[in-house]
């Protein structure tokens, strides 16, 4: 009986995944994350040690694929001492960038204070390039 239910729920679900890409323009398509370098990152704490401590990363990206981008995501994960995951952040940078060229932007970690004291590391990735 319940495998009759789940059957009858599968065209469903199909179709309404059906149409996920339908935002991307008639010339638009994903790009390989790939066609992003991040070339310098560093992290920086902002009044240490107080409740208004923050955590912001700033990086420079650039664009080594061989066409303009338009959109760009760069992901941040922070991690405390003991290496757990505390926060992922996606952050973007939206403007065209030509082939070769580079910019910068910052990923702040979103909670202050003893939270953002936990920060010990951080890895940042091209989550995705349009």
């Amino acid at each position: 009986m319940h495998r009759r239910a789940l059957l009858s729920l599968v065209p469903v679900t199909l179709a309404s995944g059906a149409g996920c890409f339908e935002y991307l323009g008639e010339n638009e398509e994903i790009t390989d994350p790939g066609d992003v370098e991040i070339v310098w990152d560093d992290l920086v704490r902002d009044d240490p040690g107080t409740e208004d401590e923050r955590i912001v990363v700033w990086g420079i990206v650039r664009n080594v694929g061989g066409r303009t981008l338009t959109y760009v995501e760069i992901r941040a994960t922070f991690f405390d001492a003991a290496g757990d995951q505390l926060e992922s952040v996606i952050e973007n940078v939206d403007q065209d960038v030509s082939s070769g060229e580079e910019w910068p932007f910052q990923v702040e970690f979103p909670h202050f204070g003893e939270r953002a004291a936990e920060v010990e590391e951080y890895e940042l990735e091209p989550a995705t390039g349009v």
